[in-house]
């Protein structure tokens, strides 16, 4: 890897092919591997038989293009021997008198070593056995080949810079168990396919999930170049395939059907591949077979501080609006599924929760809503209690009221006003002391009061809390901490807003779509302090503990991805450019590690509730976190990173 947050940057190019013509195709290979070079790519791989054409036919038999293609191939590595950058390109090499469909690898003026193609099909429109022989069974050979000796064989893998890779050839990829399965179970991060795969109408797409699939089933990056212009149209078209796929997400698609050489480039985050395989004890074949590592002595490809792929600033919301649409549908069904569970064991057919008129108590209201439709219950058992006190405005009580009256369920109104007077002053509290106890109070006083109306109608208080919240500890310990079943408990903010605004636009009308419309666009309250003199809202949470977006980011490389600090930070500066400055998410980064590890004992003492995503801070589930762990040494390299922008004059 060439820089320090662990990407390798890696290339799938499709050059213009011109048939039997092996010296002008590596004149094309040339121009792809000095632009690979000039946009610091360290590994790059061209189509199957790239350097005379997949549909030669009988012309591979030929000795004339057999011998121009080794010609050609190393008069391509002395063009290249002052590049670093590794290419893997295809042609047709004859070992012990027999021919066979190989991927050679070379950089610096090296032949590194051949991979023959093992599975060779012959049905359709593939003829392939007419010429190739399988390259399984050759394991531990070496051979004489442009000039160099080098390996040969099924059985090499190859390591750059500390980072081991494979490569597998076209139909290998389509088979039950392809070789780069087995690659990666002996250490590949990378597996290249050289590919001629023919389009057909509606192929690609399930190509792409193919690529996307094995990448996810190996836990790797699969990076695939398949043939495109110049191969013989006379019974089928190439389109020309160039796509790259990490951990089952796309990175990079080129445009297909097209008359120029193309390339697509992204950065591998091999560090993150390491990560999660780390984390998965089954991420193993007990009878995989040895591999041979060929190591590359190559020059490193100097970091130039860009990272070439995509950040996305929530990753917890889908940016593709038909993925979103059916993210949202999802976690509605797992939510209403665990809680319907719940009720069943319990016997439970009435739920209490608190409205506030926020995005969290929504949320849970058309989760439980849900619930009782799925169980055929009626909706009168649900009982909303709106808790007026010192900070609640105008805009979210009526918004909680109409809410509640807009969904059929059984509104109660206690206001906790004259209860939380009578508590401060039997503790001898000023109440015009705004600090810790006058808040916290306020929602202790709310949760005994949900707590005992479920008593009185033998239901269950359901808790509106989210994920994110938890995370920071923006929680009252044994008050909004507390419930019966924490249905947001997974769920974090910034996906919440887009669930109430999906559910307002898909399934509500009227009343409640306005109603839910106004709850996205009213801004995050605990309303534990009085109102403004306007009658707005005061006491705004992102102001006191920082953007929710930031802190869901840095939450999902933290817990998800397991990043560094100072990874986390540069990423975000990528993610949210032109939104925050890097000091800003410095700061919010700071105050994210702080109280995260400062609030663990809340999160070890926190109610049932489903998983809905990849991250979960459930104790019994994802997250098994001493409640003292010290934060120090992440705060530091927090800090490291500040001091080195201050020396840059930031």
């Amino acid at each position: 890897m060439n820089n320090q947050y662990g990407y390798m940057r890696v290339a799938a190019a499709v050059p213009r092919v011109h048939i039997a013509d092996a010296r002008r195709n590596a004149e094309e290979a040339l121009k792809i591997m000095q632009d690979a070079f000039a946009e610091g790519v360290e590994i790059v791989v061209m189509p199957e038989l790239s350097l005379v054409g997949y549909t030669c036919g009988d012309m591979v038999l030929q000795k004339k293009l057999l011998s121009d293609a080794e010609k050609s191939l190393e008069w391509l590595m002395e063009e290249c021997a002052d590049i670093p950058t590794v290419g893997i390109v295809g042609l047709p090499v004859v070992y012990a008198d027999r021919l066979y469909n190989c991927a050679a690898v070379f950089a610096q003026g090296e032949l590194w070593g051949i991979v023959p193609k093992c599975y060779i099909p012959n049905y359709g429109e593939f003829s392939e056995l007419r010429w190739w022989v399988s390259g399984f069974g050759i394991t531990d050979r070496t051979m004489r080949y442009a000039g160099h000796e080098c390996c040969f064989g099924s059985d090499l893998m190859f390591e750059l810079h500390g980072v081991q890779f494979g490569i597998e050839i076209c139909e290998d990829m389509w088979v039950p168990v392809p070789p780069s399965s087995m690659q990666a179970v002996q250490g590949a991060k990378l597996l290249f396919n050289l590919s001629a795969s023919p389009e057909s109408v509606c192929k690609h797409d399930y190509l792409k999930s193919l690529i996307a699939e094995q990448s996810s089933r190996t836990m790797a990056a699969y990076v695939y170049a398949s043939a495109g212009h110049g191969e013989s149209s006379s019974d089928l078209v190439f389109a020309g395939n160039a796509i790259i796929a990490e951990l089952g997400r796309v990175l990079g698609v080129s445009e297909r059907f097209v008359r120029n050489s193309r390339m697509v480039i992204s950065d591998i985050d091999i560090e993150y591949i390491s990560t999660r395989r780390t984390a998965r004890n089954t991420f193993y074949y007990p009878d995989a077979p040895e591999m041979r590592i060929v190591e590359l002595a190559v020059d490193e490809i100097c970091y130039h501080g860009d990272v070439r792929r995509h950040i996305e600033p929530l990753y917890f919301v889908p940016e593709d609006e038909a993925a979103r649409d059916i993210h949202c549908r999802e976690v509605f069904a797992i939510q209403s599924a665990g809680l319907a569970q719940r009720l069943e064991h319990t016997s439970c057919k009435n739920v209490v929760l608190g409205i506030s008129g926020g995005l969290d108590s929504t949320l849970a209201l058309l989760a439980v809503c849900d619930t009782f439709d799925l169980l055929g219950l009626d909706h009168k058992g649900i009982i909303g209690v709106t808790m007026p006190g010192f900070g609640t405005t105008d805009r979210t009580y009526h918004n909680a009221v109409k809410m509640v009256e807009a969904l059929g369920c059984t509104l109660r109104e206690i206001s906790i006003r004259k209860a939380c007077e009578q508590h401060f002053e039997d503790i001898g509290l000023d109440a015009n002391e705004r600090g810790v106890a006058y808040e916290n109070s306020q929602a202790r006083e709310r949760t005994q009061i949900l707590m005992d109306v479920a008593n009185m109608c033998g239901g269950m208080v359901v808790g509106t809390g989210d994920m994110s919240e938890l995370a920071l500890g923006w929680a009252t310990y044994n008050g909004d901490q507390m419930s019966m079943y924490g249905i947001n408990s997974s769920v974090p903010k910034t996906l919440i807003r887009f669930m109430v605004d999906w559910y307002a636009s898909n399934r509500a009308e009227g009343v409640l779509r306005d109603v839910l419309l106004d709850v996205v666009a009213t801004p995050v309250s605990p309303e534990l302090l009085p109102a403004c003199e306007d009658g707005s809202i005061a006491q705004r949470t992102e102001e006191v503990v920082g953007p929710y977006e930031l802190h869901d980011f840095f939450l999902y490389c933290a817990l998800r991805r397991r990043y560094s600090p100072a990874k986390i930070a540069m990423l975000a500066s990528i993610a949210f450019e032109g939104v925050y400055d890097k000091k800003t998410i410095l700061r919010w980064l700071k105050v994210f590690f702080h109280r995260f590890f400062g609030q663990q004992f809340k999160r070890s003492a926190m109610p049932d509730g489903p998983k809905v995503g990849v991250v979960g801070l459930s104790p019994r589930g994802d997250l098994r976190m001493p409640s003292d762990a010290q934060e120090r040494a992440w705060l530091a390299e927090v800090e490291e990173v500040e001091e080195q922008l201050n020396s840059l004059g930031w």
